[in-house]
């Protein structure tokens, strides 16, 4: 589908954002450091304060993907704490992640909640270029001294409006158990070739070296991200999101190369695997590594009841010297009004309250794997990962969205769908017929 803007409007106004966005989560305050299963919970009808003082209430429906025990937690406690500042009475719709992500275009054509959670950036522009979104430019009037510029361009549509207010963010990276390097004396690897002789060892010593699952297929695609944001750069990766760069390109075969030599040491059989349970692998200590983001892997620590203490994380190695390790995925999660919301007002005076930095810490407080992106916020209970996650993300040269939040929705199916035959079948006869199928729907997708 074609953007209401230019492509090259676009592109700019968000490499600036990107560029900017780690820096976000440097200023969070850390004292001595740096969702088809539905549920519903209302809270009881009232009076009360609104964020910015005034007298308010009314009653919203609250759209939610927070499906895991642990997120759907700490969205709770945000729900909770919203009712108390606003007086709005809120009832919360929880659906399963995948089943949310998969039906949202339907979802907001037909009867959608007052509000949602979706993703910032590129996927959340699809959407309000279609007149799907409403605006919230005037609770940003009031909450826009709470986030930072680059926090800011991520929140507004490609018309320059705002259409969403931000929760959380989170970095993609290589998680270990400290106690598996310790016992066998692995070291972080900080270049390519260290990481393949630290998968071979692994392989050697009868471990997993890569635990990895593909069955809902969109965890494959931060795989591909990091590489070709290791391989090209921050630049022509948002290009290739955009359809400014050809799928044909020599870049993208490069990826998969690069790919294809990794794949031996990634946990087999993917596509029947979904990754919790690749996680659990981590967990058992049957594996030495994965590759995925902080709101997985540490959030299905804490749901399965591990400590985490043990588990530790770095940043993928270095491939091409010219880009290090300077760009990574760290998404950012938060909230949209749908345009056929049927209490805009109230659901307005819910959004000025999750965007202040209290409601953040609110969140956080049960979230022990995401940071906050208010700047300033107060979150006395960082642990070891979200100090880490923080530490990790201030000094980025540029952060990407992840490639199904960073593209058109179909170009993210039909990368998806590729990924997975590529995992299938990594001959590399195979790579060259793929670019081109992919590049062919790209050409009519956008």
């Amino acid at each position: 589908m074609k953007r209401t803007s230019s492509s090259e409007d676009l592109q700019f106004n968000r490499r600036a954002a990107l560029k900017g966005l780690a820096a976000a989560a440097g200023l969070v305050t850390i004292p001595g450091a740096l969702a088809a299963c539905s549920s519903s919970t209302s809270s009881p009808s009232g009076g009360g304060t609104s964020a910015s003082g005034g007298t308010s209430g009314g009653t919203i429906s609250f759209g939610s993907n927070y499906s895991d025990p642990a997120p759907k937690q700490a969205f709770a406690a945000l729900v909770s704490n919203a009712k108390k500042a606003t007086g709005v009475n809120i009832s919360v719709n929880t659906v399963d992640h995948n089943t949310f992500q998969d039906d949202i275009t339907s979802y907001l054509q037909g009867t959608p909640n007052d509000l949602a959670t979706w993703f910032a950036g590129y996927r959340m522009q699809y959407f309000a270029a279609q007149g799907l979104l409403e605006p919230v430019d005037d609770v940003w009037d009031k909450i826009g001294a709470n986030f930072s510029d680059a926090v800011k361009a991520l929140c507004k549509g490609a018309d320059g409006k705002y259409y969403f207010v931000p929760i959380y963010n989170y970095p993609w990276v290589v998680f270990y158990n400290k106690s598996t390097f310790t016992q066998k004396g692995y070291t972080v690897p900080a270049t390519w070739d260290d990481l393949i002789t630290l998968a071979k060892k692994m392989k050697s010593d009868g471990l997993v070296p890569f635990a990895f699952a593909d069955k809902d297929q969109w965890p494959a695609l931060g795989m591909f991200d990091i590489l070709n944001l290791r391989v090209n750069g921050f630049d022509y990766h948002i290009k290739l999101m955009h359809n400014q760069a050809s799928y044909t390109d020599s870049q993208v075969t490069d990826v998969f190369n690069q790919w294809g030599e990794l794949l031996p040491y990634m946990q087999s059989g993917a596509a029947g695997r979904i990754w919790e349970d690749a996680a659990k692998t981590l967990e058992a200590k049957q594996a030495g590594m994965m590759f995925q983001g902080t709101n997985q892997v540490a959030a299905q620590y804490v749901t399965d009841g591990k400590k985490l203490d043990d588990l530790a994380f770095f940043p993928f190695p270095t491939i091409n010297p010219s880009f290090g390790q300077d760009y990574i995925d760290a998404p950012m999660d938060g909230f949209i009004l749908p345009a056929k919301a049927k209490n805009k007002d109230a659901a307005k005076q819910v959004l000025q309250y999750i965007g202040t930095g209290a409601a953040e810490a609110s969140y956080l407080k049960y979230d022990q794997w995401d940071v906050a992106v208010a700047t300033g916020a107060q979150v006395p209970t960082y642990n070891s990962i979200q100090t880490a996650s923080v530490q990790a993300m201030a000094n980025l040269k540029g952060v990407a969205q992840f490639g199904d939040r960073d593209t058109a929705p179909p170009m993210a199916t039909a990368l998806e769908t590729a990924i997975l035959k590529f995992i299938a079948n990594p001959a590399a006869s195979g790579i060259k017929p793929m670019q081109s199928s992919l590049a062919s729907q790209a050409k009519s997708i956008f």
